[in-house]
């Protein structure tokens, strides 16, 4: 199952700095699994949200070029507090370093302007099509279908500019 845990882009400096918001919902399935009677966000998909709102930069700014960008390591995370349904996390993803095979990043996580999560996170980024020329359909697929996640979560990207669509349809 992969989750996405961006609901939407709410600024973006190109290669410098994202924020992005993810809304926790009850509806989310975990949650019924994750301290029932206390239903909050797992750490790990804190994590994982800090995680994607720097994939996002990495990919915008190489032009959608990895078709993957994975976690490589997570140092210094620490959790101050809970995020519960009805909350709206605030992610914010500052690079230090981005270069074609990966990138690092200071990310934090707030609520209200109190701090929640926070790490350094190094981001590998890969191209399937590099592996092989039996790989490069599914490499184009995958950053096709990026660009236009992009467009849907960014609306401050010009219509079917980086997403490649156009949501006038």
């Amino acid at each position: 199952m992969k989750f996405v845990l961006i609901d939407r882009i709410v600024e973006l400096e190109s290669g410098r700095r994202i924020v992005a918001q993810k809304a926790l919902s009850l509806a989310e399935e975990y949650l019924a699994d994750h301290f029932p009677r206390f239903p909050v966000l797992p750490g790990v998909l804190m994590l994982e949200a800090l995680v994607q709102a720097a994939a996002w930069l990495v990919r915008e700014k190489l032009d959608f070029g990895p078709s993957l960008v994975l976690l490589k390591e997570a140092r210094n995370v620490t959790y101050k507090s809970f995020v519960a349904p009805g909350q709206v996390l605030t992610v914010e993803a500052v690079c230090q370093d981005l270069t074609e095979p990966q990138s690092t990043f200071a990310a934090r996580g707030h609520l209200d302007g109190r701090e929640i999560v926070k790490g350094r996170l190094t981001l590998r980024h890969l191209s399937l099509a590099a592996r092989g020329a039996d790989w490069a359909e599914t490499d184009a697929k995958l950053r096709a279908r990026q660009r236009e996640l992009f467009g849907l979560l960014w609306k401050g990207c010009p219509a079917g500019h980086a997403a490649g669509i156009s949501l006038d349809k």
